[in-house]
């Protein structure tokens, strides 16, 4: 293949990386732990913290535990979620995907 053709084959590759990236902003991943919900959306940013357990708040050590816990399970999730939508387009480029 001719630089034009690699230069084109990266372009498009960018193209899709741009798009995938703006429907993982767009999507919302949660997890819980102990009464504490989290929702990060694809690009790992948190966008809600709910207490679905009021208790958790009585008690600094068990509400630390589960925000730390159900963040680093949301995160774990949205890197999933991510890697799936990335392994479609790297399968259709030669030498990026999985051979």
């Amino acid at each position: 293949m001719g630089l034009f053709g690699q230069m084109g084959d990266m372009y498009k590759l960018q193209k899709e990386a741009k798009k995938i990236k703006a429907e993982l902003a767009k999507t919302h991943i949660s997890a819980e732990s102990d009464g504490v919900k989290i929702v990060v959306n694809g690009e790992q940013e948190v966008q809600s913290v709910e207490f679905l357990d009021e208790s958790v708040l009585q008690d600094p050590k068990k509400l630390g535990k589960a925000i730390t816990d159900a963040f680093n399970r949301a995160v774990k999730k949205s890197q999933a979620v991510a890697a799936e939508k990335m392994k479609s387009v790297m399968g259709g480029f030669p030498g990026l995907g999985s051979q």
